[in-house]
C-alpha cells in the first residue's frame, strides 16, 4: 500500500509504537510490572517493523531485493537471539546484554556510513544532516567496540590492561575525533576517506576507554554504553524521519544516562572519570589480612540456630549467589524462617552483580516478593534493628574499607552497612577477593562469622537444620 493512505497509516503506527515504548519504560521502573513492560516494548517494535515493511514508500524501488534482505535479517536475528536467550544463564546475563548492545551500536554506525555514501552520490550535503551522520557514526562505533570489550572482560577472555598514560591517550583520541568531526562538517563535499578514518578512531577509542576498567566498575560501563547506543539510534531515527526509532532511541539514551549518573553516585565515581576511563580495579590498598585479625568460622548448625531464633534477618545477595544458582534456595530459606515468625528481607546494592539490576532480576526469577527487595538506603536505615545479616556472595559492596580506609580504591563508595546489625554471617567458597581485587575487612571483624562452602549447598543444609529446630 503506497501513497497518502500508506504514509498516514505508517505515521499512525509509529505514534502507537512510540506510545508503547513510553508505557514500557514507565512499567520497567516497577519490578512487578517490568515483565509486562518488556512485552509492551516488544509489541511496539513488531508494529513498527511490520508497518515499515508494508507502508514505507521507498521500498517500492526494488521490492523483491528489499523484502528478501529484510526477511533474511529477521530470520537470522530471530534464530540467533532466541537461542541465545534460551541458553543464557543468569550469571552470563551481563555478557549477553553487552553483546546485544554492541550489535545495536554497530547497526547505528552502519546506518551512518550508508547515509553518508547516499549523500555523496546525490551531492546534496546539508551541514545539519552531516553532523547527525557523524555523531551517529562516532557514538555507534564507540558503543560497539566498548561493548565487545566489556563482553570479553565479563566472559573472562580479556583482562584489565591499562596502557601507560592511558588517560592522556584517551583525551588525545577524543580531541582528534572532535577535531576531525568539525573538519568534515565544514567541508562542502566531504571525502569518504575521512569518514573511515573517523570510524577507525572511534573504534580504537571504544577499546581504549573500556580496556583498563576494573570488573567492579563494569555496571557503570554497561549502563553508559547502553545510553550511547540509545543516542546513536535516535540519530538514525532523525535521519530517516522515523518517529518510533527516534522516540525509542531518546528513551534508551536518556534512561541510560540517568542510570549511569545514579550508578556513578552509588560507586562514588564522577561521570567524567567514566568517560576518560580513569577508574577501575587496583589501587593503593593491599591485602592486610594478617594485620586485621583472625577469621572466625561458624557451623551450619550454629548458623541455623542464630537465624531461626532471630526476629529480623536480612540477606545481602551478590554475584556469588548467581554463580551458585542459589536464588531459589535462598527463597526456600526465606519461607522456612517466615514460618517461624522471622521477618525476612533482602538488601540490594545498586551495583551488586555485573550489571544494573542484576540481583533484582535474579531474585525475581525465584519469585521473591518485590516488597522484600530493599534498596541500599532503606536497608541501611533498618540495619540497626536487624538481628542477623546473611551475606551471600557479595564482597566489595559490604567492605568497610570504603568508609574507613582512604588508601582503598573503593574509598567513598556507599556500601550496605552490615556491621550495624547484631550479627553477620558471610557465605563464601573461600577467602578470595572481590571483583575490585582488594581484601575485605569485614571478614576479619569480631562481629562476623564465615560459613565456607558452595552457597547453594550451604543454604540447603541451613534449611534442613532450621526445619529440625
Amino acid at each position: 500500500m503506497t501513497g497518502l493512505l500508506g504514509n498516514s497509516l505508517l505515521e499512525i503506527c509509529y505514534v502507537i509504537a512510540s506510545i508503547t515504548f513510553i508505557l514500557a519504560l514507565k512499567m520497567l521502573s516497577s519490578p512487578d510490572k517490568a515483565r509486562k513492560g518488556n512485552l509492551y516494548a516488544a509489541y511496539g517494535m513488531v508494529l513498527a517493523i511490520v508497518a515499515t515493511i508494508l507502508f514505507k514508500e521507498e521500498l517500492s524501488i526494488d521490492k523483491t531485493l528489499n523484502y528478501a534482505l529484510i526477511l533474511g535479517g529477521l530470520v537470522i536475528g530471530t534464530i540467533f537471539g532466541f537461542r541465545m536467550a534460551l541458553k543464557v544463564q543468569m550469571t552470563a546475563m551481563p555478557q549477553m546484554v553487552s553483546f546485544f548492545n554492541g550489535m545495536g551500536g554497530a547497526c547505528a554506525a552502519v546506518i551512518s556510513i550508508v547515509e553518508f555514501n547516499h549523500l555523496q552520490h546525490t551531492g546534496n550535503f546539508d551541514p545539519g544532516m552531516t553532523i547527525v551522520i557523524l555523531l551517529g557514526l562516532i557514538i555507534g562505533s564507540v558503543s560497539f567496540a566498548g561493548s565487545i570489550i566489556a563482553y570479553g572482560k565479563l566472559e573472562g577472555k580479556i583482562g584489565d590492561k591499562a596502557l601507560p598514560a592511558g588517560q592522556i591517550l584517551n583525551i588525545v583520541f577524543l580531541v582528534a575525533i572532535l577535531g576531525l568531526t568539525i573538519f568534515i562538517a565544514t567541508m562542502n563535499v566531504p571525502e569518504q576517506t575521512y569518514i573511515y578514518i573517523l570510524l577507525a578512531l572511534s573504534l580504537i577509542y571504544g577499546v581504549l576507554f573500556v580496556m583498563p576498567i576494573g570488573g567492579a566498575d563494569m555496571p557503570v560501563v554497561i549502563s553508559l554504553l547502553n545510553s550511547f547506543t540509545g543516542m546513536a539510534a535516535a540519530f538514525g531515527g532523525f535521519l530517516y524521519g522515523n518517529q518510533a526509532m527516534l522516540t525509542g532511541g531518546i528513551l534508551v539514551g536518556s534512561a541510560g544516562t540517568i542510570l549511569t549518573v545514579l550508578m556513578c553516585k552509588a560507586m562514588n565515581r564522577s561521570l567524567m572519570n567514566v568517560i576518560i576511563g580513569s577508574f577501575g580495579g587496583g589501587g593503593a590498598a593491599a591485602a592486610h589480612g594478617g594485620e586485621q585479625g583472625t577469621i572466625k568460622e561458624i557451623s551450619v548448625t550454629d548458623a541455623a540456630i542464630l537465624l531461626a531464633y532471630a526476629q529480623k534477618v536480612c540477606v545481602v545477595p551478590g554475584y556469588g549467589l548467581a554463580v551458585a544458582q542459589a536464588q531459589h534456595t535462598v527463597h526456600s530459606l526465606e519461607k522456612a524462617l517466615e514460618e517461624k515468625g522471622v521477618v525476612f528481607k533482602y538488601a540490594v546494592h545498586p551495583v551488586a552483580g555485573r550489571m544494573p539490576g542484576h540481583m533484582n532480576v535474579l531474585l525475581a526469577e525465584a519469585d521473591v516478593p518485590y516488597p522484600k527487595l530493599q534498596e541500599m538506603e532503606d536497608a541501611n536505615d533498618e540495619m540497626g534493628s536487624t538481628d542477623v545479616v546473611l551475606v551471600i556472595g557479595a564482597n566489595d559492596v559490604v567492605n568497610p574499607a570504603a568508609e574507613n580506609d582512604p588508601s582503598s580504591p573503593i574509598y567513598g563508595m556507599p556500601i550496605i552497612k552490615v556491621l550495624e546489625a547484631k550479627n553477620v554471617i558471610v557465605m563464601k567458597r573461600s577467602m578470595g577477593k572481590g571483583y575490585a581485587g582488594i581484601e575485605n575487612e569485614l571478614f576479619f571483624h569480631p562481629k562476623n562469622r564465615m560459613l565456607f562452602g558452595d552457597a547453594k549447598d550451604s543454604l540447603e543444609k541451613l534449611i534442613a537444620e532450621v526445619k529440625n529446630l
